[in-house]
Order: structure tokens, then sequence, then C-alpha cells
């Protein structure tokens, strides 16, 4: 292939209708075609990234193997492909200004003005193309965040307008995701709002050469006729986008109604072979046939927004599957957990795991989960701050620290079991200062972790700003919580356990980053089968 070849991905209508899903399925059926394929994102909010972003703003914050701190759909584009994405595969509006101001003020420009079109739109462009150019792929997805018409998007789809003409015939395309909502008092659905988004586009000067309609109900041959009359597309490349039990349906779906090959076409690419879903088929089979069921519980502080823990939901369905076990997942608000309510809350769970989170807010209950599952042998799992949960509430009861704690909650505890790095503590800015990104980390053998991983060298994706504090290494590991993990460069603890317990781990990392269809987190999948041996024998 001689050319990189561009697919943008727009929505319309009403945002959160899954183009990074759909986004995704496609590059999937891609992939399984032969085609070398990757995804980015292009967000029009201001924020140079999603990192200082609260959780119920944008939900989770995703974070790559390269540090970069993104938006949660680039975990969508892992978790499909099972390929690594970086930072070049999430650019937002922020970046987009910080970077051409910055090159402004070095005199780049030449004491021109600086405009949204060339300027803006340039820096848009160069970096929409920035994966292409590198070689490795023969076709790159971009999603255009938010919806057509949104003044804030209106840099990115002048941008899209440009560069499709730019690169010439068959070698750019745009699909536009848009509703087609019933009314169930005309008991029918209606075609206008996604003509009327059609035309906001065309108005912009891009034509849409692939409508994906998400809907609740069949598309009728005569309805995909008059969408592709009124909205100026071929009637095979109006695609049906219906509601599906799990997101996981959505590549067979997109098979289904062929668009892949419309897209294919579109690029004047062959079809090559026929896409092998195989691997994905078997894991769907076990998703939806469970042999087991168990019911574990989320302890977190952003559990109204599901979006918030997305990567530990995702890998609880990954893990699940490979367990052939149905994951129910409770989620509990650690601000309303403490000793009174704990036994009624966690009572009924087959094993608990305590999310990770910034700040004070809802501590005390995510150390009373701690207690809880240690003193009741129920499986637990710690990550990030619930691993550091994990050693204070054992610093606190085991020990006998009374005021163990972490700087981040109280600075001026007098036994600071948590504490922040050397480095950060004289950083003001939020923005990228953490510990971020793949990190290695050496496991000693004969511990659950070396169990679970069986090896001894893994990377591991991290994102805090606090850590062990070295200094009660040897009290705590003499009294029974042992390090099992530790970075062989920082010497820093990365993972803790408890031997005489049925399953007790915590990692300072986030391994639900990098938990995909093919290759479910070897951690989550271990305790997901603790949770279901300790549902049989107790």
């Amino acid at each position: 292939m001689n050319q990189t070849k561009y697919i943008f991905v727009t929505g319309g209508v009403t945002s959160s209708l899954g183009k990074g899903i759909i986004a995704a399925s496609l590059a999937k059926l891609l992939q399984a075609r032969g085609y070398r394929t990757t995804i980015q994102k292009f967000d029009p909010y201001i924020n140079v990234d999603p990192g200082t972003l609260n959780p119920y703003e944008h939900g989770e914050c995703y974070v790559t193997d390269d540090g970069a701190e993104t938006d949660l759909d680039l975990g969508h584009y892992e978790r499909f492909l099972n390929v690594p994405t970086s930072q070049a595969n999430n650019v937002t509006t922020g970046r987009v200004y910080l970077s051409v101001i910055e090159k402004e003020r070095r005199g780049e420009f030449l004491g021109k003005t600086v405009q949204v079109v060339p300027h803006i739109t340039n820096e848009i462009k160069e970096r929409m193309q920035l994966l292409g150019k590198s070689g490795d792929y023969d076709i790159v997805i971009t999603e255009i965040g938010g919806t057509v018409g949104d003044i804030e998007s209106l840099p990115y789809i002048e941008s899209v307008r440009q560069l499709v003409w730019e690169l010439g015939e068959n070698n750019g395309i745009v699909i536009h995701l848009t509703l087609v909502p019933y009314l169930a008092a005309a008991g029918e659905l209606k075609t206008k709002p996604t003509q009327h988004s059609v035309k906001t586009l065309m108005e912009s000067g891009i034509k849409a050469d692939i409508l994906v309609c998400r809907t609740e109900h069949e598309l009728s041959q005569d309805l995909r006729q008059k969408l592709a009359l009124f909205c100026n597309v071929k009637k095979e490349a109006v695609i049906q986008s219906i509601d599906a039990s799990t997101i996981y349906d959505v590549p067979n779906l997109m098979l289904e109604e062929g668009l892949d090959k419309v897209a294919l076409k579109k690029l004047d690419l062959p079809e090559k072979n026929t896409p092998d879903l195989s691997q994905w088929n078997e894991f769907l089979h076990k998703l939806k046939n469970p042999k087991h069921e168990v019911n574990i519980g989320l302890v977190g502080k952003y559990v109204e927004l599901q979006d918030s823990y997305k990567s530990i939901l995702e890998a609880f369905i990954h893990a699940g599957a490979a367990n052939e076990t149905k994951v129910n997942v409770i989620s509990i608000h650690s601000e309303y957990l403490d000793a009174k309510t704990a036994e009624e809350q966690l009572k009924d769970l087959d094993g608990i795991l305590v999310a990770p989170g910034f700040g004070g807010r809802g501590i005390e209950g995510k150390i009373e989960t701690v207690r809880y599952a240690r003193e009741n042998n129920i499986p637990f799992f710690g990550i990030c701050l619930g691993m550091q949960m994990a050693v204070i509430e054992y610093s606190r009861n085991i020990l006998g620290y009374a005021d163990a704690n972490s700087t981040e909650m109280n600075e001026g505890t007098p036994h600071p079991v948590i504490s922040i790095m050397e480095e950060q503590k004289n950083i003001t800015d939020k923005g990228g200062t953490m510990r971020l990104g793949a990190w290695k980390c050496h496991i000693k053998e004969n511990t659950l972790a070396h169990k679970i991983y069986g090896k001894t060298d893994i990377l591991e994706r991290h994102r805090h700003r606090y850590e062990f504090n070295g200094d009660y290494l040897d009290a705590l590991e003499n009294a029974g919580l042992k390090a099992s993990g530790i970075n062989p460069d920082t010497g820093l603890v990365e993972i803790v356990e408890l031997k005489n317990h049925p399953f007790f781990i915590g990692v300072q990392y986030h391994p639900e980053y990098k938990s995909t269809v093919a290759n479910p987190h070897p951690l989550f999948v271990s305790f997901v089968a603790a949770a279901v041996k300790n549902k049989v024998c107790c």
C-alpha cells in the first residue's frame, strides 16, 4: 500500500451514542481482515488532557504505556484491538492551542496574525496524520468528540473538511453517527433528527460517506431508502446500529451490516480475507453462557458515575468470561461505609475490590472495608489507593499504629506509612506530575503475585503521587504484610499481600488498563477465580 487511508467518525443529534464503540468495532473488523489499523480521539474541551478532570466530569482518566493521561475511549480501542495506544492517540483542544501559542512565542509564524484558520486547523491536521505518517498503519480511524454543531467542535470539523479534500478521492472518508429515535406515541421511528444532523454537517462543507444510525428498533428497507435519499448517501451505506446486550456484540453486528465492506469500497481497498473473529466469538460465548455467578463489591467514592471505573468494570467482564463466570459488580460508596455498616453492606459479597482515587473523602470507609475483608477471609483486591488503604489498615490494626495514615490525608500523621515521593514535594502544577505510564516491577518467587503472573518481571501502568513509605517496610513484613513486588530501579513497593488468607493482594499500579478481550489481566482472572472458590466453599 502506497498511502495511509483515513476514516473520520463524527456524531450528531446527541452525545453518548457510542462513536468510540463504532470506531473500535470497525477497527476490529479491518484488523481481522489483515489491515494494520489504529484509532485516535480528538476531544474539543480546553483541558490539556483529562488528568486534572474530576471523574464525575469525564469518567476515568485512561493511562497509556508512555504515560499519557487520555480519554477513556482509548481504553475501548485497546480492549478491542489488543494493541497499545500512546500520547499521539488522544488530542484535546487545550493541547492544540497550547502548541500553537508556544510556536507563536518562539516566533515560528514570522510575525503573522495567528488565527483559527489556518494555524489551529493546520495543527489539528498535522496531528491527525501523525500516526499515518509513521508507516506503521494502513488505516487510521479518527473519532471527533462532541456533536456536529457544537461551537467547540467547529475547528475539528473544518480540519476534517480540509484534510479529506487534501488527501484526494478514496483516501479519506467520513462516517456520521446519528440517532433515529422511536416515538412511542406515534409508534414509529423518526428520521428528521438524522436529516437535520446531516444537513448541519453539509453546511460545514462535509458530505457523510457512511451513515450509522443508532436505534432501538430494526430499520426497515423503506426507512433506509428514505435516509439514503434525504441524506445523500448510498442505500448500502446506511448502517443500522441497534441496541446490543453488550458492547462486545457490536463488531458482529457491524459485520452483518457490512460496515467494513462499505468502508473498504469507499477507500478503494480490497476486502482481502473474511474477518477471523473466532477468538472474539469464543470470548462472547463464555460471557453469555456462564457456569458460575459471583457478587463482587466495588468500594469507591465515584460510584454514582459508572464510567469513573470503566476499565475496572470491563476487566471484570474479561476475567468473568475467562472463568466462565457471571460477575455482578455491586457498587458501594465508601463515604457511607463505617464500622457499624460494614457488616450489613459487605457480608453477602464473594470478593471485594477497593478502588483507586484521590483525596481524603471516603477514606475511612475504604480502610474499614479492608479490615472486614481481611478478618473475614473474603478475597480482597486493592488497586492504587486501595493498596495504600490496605497498608494503612494493617499498620493501624496489626502494628498498633492507631494514627497511621497517608500524608495525602494527614500531613502531620506520626506514622506516614504512605508518603509523597521526594521529587513531588515542591511541585504545585497538578497536570502530568505523577508517576505515570509503564514501570518495571520485580516479583519475588513463592508469592501469590508470582503464582498469578507466572513470571518475575512485569511492566504495569501507574497514575499516582503517593507511595509506600520504605521506612515501614521491615515492621510491616515482620507483622505479616509482605512486599512481593518491588520496582528494581527505585526500590519502591509495587505489590503487597498476605500469606495466610484465601486471596489478599494490593497493587500500586492500575492493572485494569492492560486487560483486553484477547488477554484478560491475570490479577482480575485470579481474583474472580478466588471469589468463585470462596462462594463454593463458604
